[in-house]
C-alpha cells in the first residue's frame, strides 16, 4: 500500500487521559465527506455526508469534549473489545483454563469489560493512500488485562475513500490462546444525530435467523428463522414498524447471509427525509442490530443535543455473542500464529429522489 504522511494540521490536541495525550484528528475526502476521529478509544466523533440535495450534516452521535467519552458514553464511536458484546456471567473456560471476567452489564461482561478498548488512548498515525485518506491506530493490551490471557497487539485502520465508503480494518495477535473479538460501535442517525429518532429509517438485513435471547439478553444457543418475527429485515422496513412487538427494543444478534471469512453484504440503511443511503458489507458471521433503546434524553451530545431513546443504531459486525459458551457456534479464539481480522465498508450514496 502507497502511503504518504498528512500534515500535522490535521490533528489537534484534546486532552490527556491516565496521563497520555488525546488528539482529535479529521480525514476529508476529495468529494467533501469529513470524519473527525480520536486515539482514545479509536473513536469515530464525526461523518458529515451530503443528503440528496448535496446538504452536508454530521450522521454519528457522539460529544464535542473529549469528557464525555470519558465519562458517561454507552460506547459512542468506539471500538469495543477485547470481547464485543455480552459474555454469559462474565465465564469461560479456554484449553481446560476457567477464566472469570468482570460483570459489568448486570451479571454479564459486556464489551471488555470495566476498561475496555474504548477507555484506552491509542497511538496514531495518519497516512494517505492511492483512493483517499486513512488513520491507523494501534495499542498493546498486556496478558490480564480486564482478567483475559494473554497479550494481545491490536491495530484498526480508518480509510474515508474518494469512492465516499467508510472502510474499517480491525487485526489481532497474540502471544497465547485468548478471545478476540472487536467491534466497531458507532450510532448512526442518517437524518442528523440531532434529528430526533431513527424508528422511520429503512432498514434491510441480509439474514434468515437471528439468535434469541434471554431476559438479560444472552442468547439461548438457538437458530430461529426471522420469518413471521420482528427481526425479518430481508426488505426494507421502517426500523419502528415492529419495534412494540420487542420487548426493550432490539438488541439483538441476526445471522448474516453467506459465507464468515468472505465479504459480503449486511444491511442497508436509508433515511426517507434526507435521502442517505449507508450499505455495510463486512466479513463476520453475525450482525447486532441495536436500536438506541437504552438512551434516555439524559445524555447531552454535541451542540447540547439531549439524545433520546432510539436516537440512533448501531449495526456491530461481530462473532455470535457468548459464542465462546456455545459448542455448536464458531468461538473468537485467537491462538499465537493466527490473525484476527475484521473488515467493514460502509458505502454511503443518496437514493436521488
Amino acid at each position: 500500500m502507497n502511503q504518504t504522511a498528512i500534515a500535522p494540521a490535521a490533528a489537534v490536541d484534546w486532552g490527556v487521559i491516565d496521563g497520555e495525550p488525546v488528539r482529535l484528528f479529521t480525514l476529508e475526502n476529495d468529494n467533501g465527506l469529513m470524519m473527525r476521529v480520536t486515539n482514545y478509544g479509536a473513536t469515530i466523533t464525526e461523518l458529515h455526508v451530503p443528503d440528496r440535495n448535496g446538504h452536508f450534516a454530521d450522521v454519528v452521535l457522539g460529544y464535542d469534549e473529549i469528557s464525555g467519552y470519558a465519562g458517561s458514553s454507552p460506547y459512542f464511536g468506539c471500538i469495543a473489545g477485547r470481547n464485543a458484546n455480552r459474555i454469559d456471567q462474565g465465564m469461560f473456560e479456554l484449553d481446560g483454563k476457567s477464566y472469570q471476567l468482570a460483570k459489568n452489564d448486570g451479571p454479564h461482561h459486556l464489551h471488555g469489560g470495566v476498561k475496555g478498548f474504548d477507555k484506552h488512548v491509542w497511538n496514531a498515525r495518519v497516512f494517505s493512500v492511492p483512493d483517499g485518506r486513512a488513520i491507523r491506530f494501534g495499542r498493546v493490551s498486556p496478558a490480564g488485562e480486564e482478567h483475559y490471557p494473554g497479550e494481545l497487539r491490536v491495530s484498526v485502520t480508518y480509510t474515508l475513500t474518494n469512492s465516499d465508503e467508510l472502510r474499517v480494518e480491525m487485526e489481532a495477535t497474540t502471544d497465547a490462546p485468548t478471545l478476540c473479538d472487536l467491534a466497531q460501535h458507532t450510532y448512526w442517525n442518517l437524518a442528523g444525530h440531532d434529528s430526533g429518532t431513527v424508528n422511520d429509517h429503512l432498514l434491510t438485513i441480509e439474514a434468515d435467523a437471528y439468535t434469541p435471547v434471554d431476559a438479560t439478553l444472552i442468547p439461548t444457543g438457538e437458530l430461529r428463522p426471522v420469518r413471521g418475527t420482528p427481526f425479518d429485515f430481508r426488505e426494507p422496513k421502517p426500523i419502528g414498524r415492529d419495534l412494540m412487538r420487542v420487548p426493550g427494543g432490539y438488541d439483538h444478534n441476526l445471522v448474516v447471509r453467506g459465507t464468515p471469512g468472505a465479504m459480503r453484504p449486511v444491511a442497508t440503511l436509508r433515511d426517507p427525509s434526507s435521502g442517505r443511503v449507508m450499505e455495510l458489507f463486512a466479513d463476520q458471521p453475525g450482525v447486532q442490530f441495536y436500536g438506541g433503546n437504552f438512551l434516555d434524553g439524559t445524555l447531552r451530545g454535541k451542540g447540547g443535543v439531549m439524545y433520546e431513546r432510539y436516537g440512533g443504531l448501531c449495526l456491530e459486525t461481530q462473532f455470535f455473542p457468548n459464542a465462546i459458551n456455545e459448542p455448536s457456534w464458531r468461538a473468537p479464539v485467537l491462538r499465537p500464529g493466527g490473525l484476527y481480522r475484521h473488515t467493514m465498508v460502509h458505502r454511503f450514496t443518496t437514493d436521488g429522489e
